[in-house]
């Protein structure tokens, strides 16, 4: 971590490890930074305040209040700073995050589906296509609802809270939700958006270090929410190739797509016949 983001870490967040967390991590510190000057000069001032107007030095109530301007202009200065932050930061940085999506043909695109609790990720197989999900089918052995007769789901691998993705790709998440609203929170990447039964919430990332990072919910969801936990694996191109082609075997096949997005839209594979979701400014 830069020693410009030292606060963050020291303050408990995990090092970056997106290409796109240090910019996250630059306006958190520079948040933490300003709230700080903020907490001590007020404190200060508080503090001059009770010694300066102390009941000994002036035994009378003054009812005129204060006569100089020094205070409107301190805090006219701390309404400019804030303003500035988020119209001159964090608008633009969300809305970069929530509208500059990478192409999908460079990119593993994921569907991410929250329950209580746990996640479950469902990847394309070798024809790059998603099955078809229906709520109808979905039973303990089959969480996510795929219909056995659909051909483009026989090859789909589903896993339960653990995801494999390469280091230096973009990773695109289609998000929703089989219950109640959860929060995909990935701390380490830098990225959060809440789980929306009968949705489609996009985000992405793009992981820089190889690694494992946890997976949380930061949704309360009910009397289980503190152990709804998962595991991002980011592995090396040859890793996760290793890991595509054992997930392949496991699900009876074995040719093993190169990763990324599927190739043709399957017009089956809308999950409950339901329209995607605009992006959430979580996103």
């Amino acid at each position: 971590m830069s020693s410009l983001a030292l606060i963050n870490e020291f303050l408990g967040q995990p090092p970056n490890a997106s290409e796109h967390g240090y910019q996250i991590d630059h306006i958190i510190e520079f948040s933490h930074w300003f709230m700080g000057v903020l907490f001590f000069g007020w404190s200060a001032f508080f503090i001059f305040v009770l010694i300066r107007f102390r009941k000994s030095r002036h035994p009378a109530a003054d009812h005129e209040g204060v006569r100089s301007g020094i205070s409107t202009h301190l805090e006219f200065s701390v309404v400019l700073i804030e303003a500035v932050l988020l119209l001159g930061f964090a608008i633009p940085l969300w809305a970069r995050r929530v509208n500059e999506f990478p192409e999908t043909k460079d990119a593993i695109l994921v569907h991410v589906v929250g329950q209580q609790f746990s996640w479950n990720f469902h990847l394309p197989g070798p024809d790059g296509q998603f099955g078809r999900r229906d709520v109808n089918l979905v039973t303990n052995s089959n969480p996510l609802g795929l219909d056995p007769n659909d051909p483009a789901g026989k090859d789909d691998i589903v896993t339960l809270g653990e995801l494999h993705v390469p280091v230096d790709r973009p990773v695109i998440i289609e998000l929703s939700s089989k219950d109640v609203i959860h929060d995909f929170f990935l701390p380490s990447m830098r990225i959060a958006a809440d789980a929306i039964p009968g949705s489609l919430i996009p985000l992405w990332f793009k992981p820089i270090k190889t690694g494992t990072y946890e997976v949380i919910c930061a949704q309360l969801c009910g009397l289980g929410h503190y152990g709804m936990k998962g595991t991002l694996v980011v592995d090396s191109p040859a890793d996760y190739q290793a890991w595509l082609k054992e997930r392949a075997e496991l699900a009876g096949t074995q040719s093993v797509p190169a990763p990324g997005a599927p190739k043709t839209e399957n017009p089956n594979a809308q999950q409950e016949n339901k329209p995607p979701a605009s992006p959430s400014p979580h996103g």
